[in-house]
């Protein structure tokens, strides 16, 4: 049978192979031309059983064939034998079974035709002269196999063998004009369209067996199926044989063991690709209109006849996964990023501002941008200029809160302004090589910050790296209240009634309450606590990337393996949570506020705009803002180009002015509350995406399930906000959600972006032998020393983005941002744009003829 792939019965008949790509003999090919030539054909035959099928097809062999009557009976009741399929058994069946008969007789193929197109094969025995049913039987409404079946597909079968009664071969290719259902013919019950029938004398069994093969490899190929379908006469059908043959790869003989079944690709050229329909790719959402605000009206345009579906498509038991999973990742990071602006800004801005305004500007922006996908958060290269900007407040007596009002407000200026004016424009100057640069930088920022935290944790609980078993007895520790104005060794006032036990009795939290300190070799040692922490780290981070790794595995049903993998940050989390709950150690809890109040007292929320600063504040700020501005596009706009790549198959379109406008006009109403200023999250932002990710539902053994896309809606988003303002309210139930378990989170977001970029392929290359690389599509076109300089010049500028973002000059990021366009630019006088068409994209304007042309120069084989 085919379905997709080949499968073979295996020897003793009792399970079909793994599926493999059909190996054909090139004699077969040529003799199957041969039948279709010479061989009776008919197209568009108007019948709706298969004994009118088989009873048309001998009635119309031309009688100069010298078919006698009395054969032509033998063969219609030879035709017309009930067929006998090849059963999938359970386990415990095939346990129980000592011995199974062979299969014997005629071998039939049957083939589901679909755009996918699939192909089974049920045998027909030498016995059993009932006319196939008509009615679908219960085995094939109870074949598992139908689940692999796409809805809309239809079969078909090729019959052959030899047989004793006939001289001269007999040869019918048949189309149905409608497809019907042909009972118990097929393995499962599905229309039929196509019939392929070969019965010949003895002595050639063989050859018939492949020539059959070659029909049922040949109606498995997409192209020949539009032939097919369409064809009006015998010659269109051999004209798509000979397009199927030109196409052919012929493999040497001695070379490969003809025995050996080969194993299908994971990665197919789609029949559009074999017909040279490609075509470019061009964005839309980026073309100049020439007017005002022009391209948000576009914007809009494209994306309102979706709003109501962007609801509807949000109810799918996936999404669930995906609000929990970013939902948990936006906690952390909002925790994250709150305390360390409060360390930042004397808690002007602490844990709560951002809680509260991660859940009011991420809930609007869902509710109302252009890609809902995006996650909006506090942002490392934000959270640098906010220290800057609090140190120069400091240090010039201006209130911090009033002057960053001010450059809010002209941010958002600004940014309308850009709006207007069609800036977003740009970004299609935004390549892989700078897509890849900021992304990768990211990636490490949270890689890094994971690590640091941990590291951290390990100085808040320490590990005695001085113990030694021999010393156990000197290891002690006391409370000493000589400090607080009472002798070591006599009781304070207060306790002087009680025994003396009492102050020995004294907790760490009772000790230091009175005012005393702790002396002893043990004061600092927490036991177990640094250990289990690093623990539950890296088992989070292997569970998230094997359980989402699951999907591929070999264990287990297709359901189970989706549902894992769908479901796989929340079950590593809930299995981590449960061995810290079960071993009962103190590990280092998840703090959410419980009040509503700003986190400084000193503060209101509510900022106004004068009062505390001189008036001339207000005009100065332009000049800090227009920092502001640079670094908030280039954020947001690589964010939104890196989300709406072509591999994600979005088919909503993008919103680049409408995304914009929204964060810029968020801007005023987070500056007026002295909330934090938020953008878009490239690696939480991914993470959505990749918890979105769609495959198709069936697919053939053998075959990967196809990526359909993303499931585009606002209700993960939403919900993802919505719980992040009662959370508040939720902090007895997150209190019990361990701290290295989330920083495991945030490891594995980090890598796994870090993973789908292309950059760290080629970082990979410069490690790896030539012999040992493998076989990517850049490495064919350009050679390898290009490959290498282009992945050094990529990780100079990551790194020198690193450097500027970690030390004081951090106000110049911005402008190192848009560096990396201008690099680009220059990378044209270095490399060719043949080698930067397939490292990189194209700059707009460039002449991409010779790329185009698939010319390459001359180079030295390495």
């Amino acid at each position: 049978r085919w379905i997709k792939f080949e499968e073979k019965v295996e020897d003793g008949g009792e399970r079909w192979s793994a599926p493999h790509v059909p190996a054909l003999p090139l004699h077969s090919l040529f003799q199957l031309r041969t039948c279709l030539q010479k061989g009776m054909v008919l197209l568009d035959l108007d019948a709706h059983s298969f004994k009118e099928i088989i009873d048309e097809a001998l009635s119309r062999w031309p009688e100069e064939a010298e078919l006698q009557p009395e054969l032509r009976e033998r063969l219609a009741a030879l035709l017309l034998r009930q067929p006998r399929h090849q059963p999938t058994k359970p386990l415990l069946r095939v346990l129980a079974e000592l011995s199974l008969s062979p299969c014997r007789g005629w071998r039939w193929a049957e083939q589901l035709l679909h755009p996918e197109c699939l192909v089974t094969a049920p045998r027909v025995p030498s016995t059993a002269p009932r006319v196939p049913s008509t009615a679908p039987l219960s085995f094939q409404l109870r074949n598992r196999l139908k689940k692999k079946v796409p809805s809309g597909a239809e079969a078909a079968h090729v019959a052959v063998g030899e047989v004793d009664f006939l001289e001269k071969p007999f040869t019918a290719f048949i189309r149905l004009r409608q497809a019907v259902a042909l009972g118990s013919l097929a393995e499962v019950a599905l229309p039929s369209r196509f019939l392929f029938i070969l019965l010949g004398p003895h002595a050639k069994a063989k050859a018939y067996h492949e020539v059959g093969r070659a029909m049922a490899t040949l109606l498995t190929d997409e192209l020949f199926q539009r032939v097919a379908r369409q064809a009006e006469h015998r010659e269109d059908l051999i004209a798509g044989m000979e397009v199927f043959l030109d196409e052919l790869t012929v493999l040497p003989p001695g070379k490969w063991d003809p025995s050996a079944r080969i194993p299908p690709q994971s990665c197919l050229p789609s029949p559009h690709r074999r017909a040279g329909l490609g075509r470019a790719h061009s964005r839309e959402e980026l073309e100049r209109t020439g007017r005002l605000f022009g391209g948000l009206l576009r914007d809009i345009q494209r994306k309102a006849p979706w709003y109501g579906s962007d609801f509807c498509d949000g109810l799918h038991p996936q999404c669930l996964s995906a609000v929990l999973y970013i939902y948990l990742a936006t906690v952390t990071n909002a925790i994250t990023f709150g305390g360390m602006l409060g360390d930042a800004t004397a808690n002007m801005q602490g844990v709560l501002e951002s809680f509260l305004g991660t859940a009011f500007a991420g809930f609007i922006f869902c509710l109302f941008s252009g890609q809902p996908l995006t996650i909006l958060s506090s942002t490392g290269p934000v959270l640098v200029f906010e220290r800057l900007l609090f140190s120069f407040s400091q240090d010039h007596s201006l209130d911090y809160l009033e002057f960053r009002l001010w450059i809010g407000l002209w941010v958002a200026f600004f940014g309308v302004v850009l709006v207007a004016t069609e800036a977003s424009h740009l970004v299609q100057y935004f390549t892989r090589f700078t897509e890849e640069g900021f992304c990768a930088l990211i990636s490490l920022i949270f890689i890094y910050d994971s690590l640091k935290k941990m590291l951290s944790l390990a100085d808040a609980f320490p590990v005695n790296w001085q113990y030694r078993l021999d010393n156990i007895t000197s290891y002690s520790c006391i409370c000493n209240l000589s400090s607080a104005g009472w002798p070591c060794s006599s009781s304070p006032p207060a306790l002087s009634s009680q025994p003396p036990t009492t102050l020995s009795g004294l907790s760490r939290t009772q000790c230091l309450g009175r005012g005393g300190h702790l002396l002893g070799t043990s004061c600092q040692y927490v036991p177990d606590v640094t250990l289990l922490s690093f623990l539950l780290f890296g088992g989070t981070f292997l569970s998230c990337t094997a359980l989402k790794r699951f999907r591929s595995s070999r264990y287990f049903p297709v359901g189970v393996r989706k549902l894992v993998s769908d479901f796989a940050i929340i079950l590593a989390i809930l299995a981590s949570c449960a061995i810290d709950a079960a071993l009962g150690l103190e590990t280092p809890k998840l703090l959410v506020p419980s009040e509503l109040k700003p986190t400084n007292p000193a503060r209101g929320w509510i900022v106004f705009p004068f009062g505390a600063n001189p008036w001339w504040v207000c005009l100065v700020s332009a000049v800090p803002a227009v920092l502001v501005t640079i670094l908030i596009f280039m954020d947001q706009q690589i964010t939104a180009v890196i989300l709406n790549r072509r591999e994600y198959k979005l088919k909503k379109g993008a919103g680049f002015h409408l995304d914009f406008l929204c964060v810029s006009l968020l801007m005023v109403v987070t500056s007026v509350t002295g909330l934090p200023w938020y953008v878009s999250a490239t690696v939480i932002s991914l993470a959505h995406m990749e918890s979105l990710k769609r495959e198709s539902a069936t697919s053939a053994p053998g075959e990967h399930p196809e990526f359909l896309g993303i499931r585009e809606q606002r209700l993960s988003g939403l919900a993802v906000f919505i719980l992040m303002g009662v959370s508040v309210f939720m902090a007895p139930i997150l209190k019990h959600i361990p701290m290295p378990v989330l920083y495991g989170v945030f490891l594995h977001m980090g890598v796994a972006a870090l993973n789908s970029i292309q950059l760290t392929d080629r970082v990979r290359l410069l490690l790896m032998p030539a012999k040992h690389q493998p076989d990517l599509p850049y490495l064919r076109h350009v050679p390898l020393r290009r490959v290498h300089l282009f992945t050094v010049i990529q990780l100079l500028c990551l790194a020198l983005l690193w450097v500027v973002k970690s030390t004081t000059a951090a106000i110049l990021f911005p402008v190192m941002l848009l560096a990396l366009v201008g690099i680009r630019k220059g990378l044209e006088h270095i490399f060719s744009l043949h080698d930067l068409s397939w490292l990189d994209n194209l700059l707009p304007g460039s002449s991409s003829g010779e790329a185009e042309g698939k010319q390459p120069r001359k180079r030295e084989e390495k």
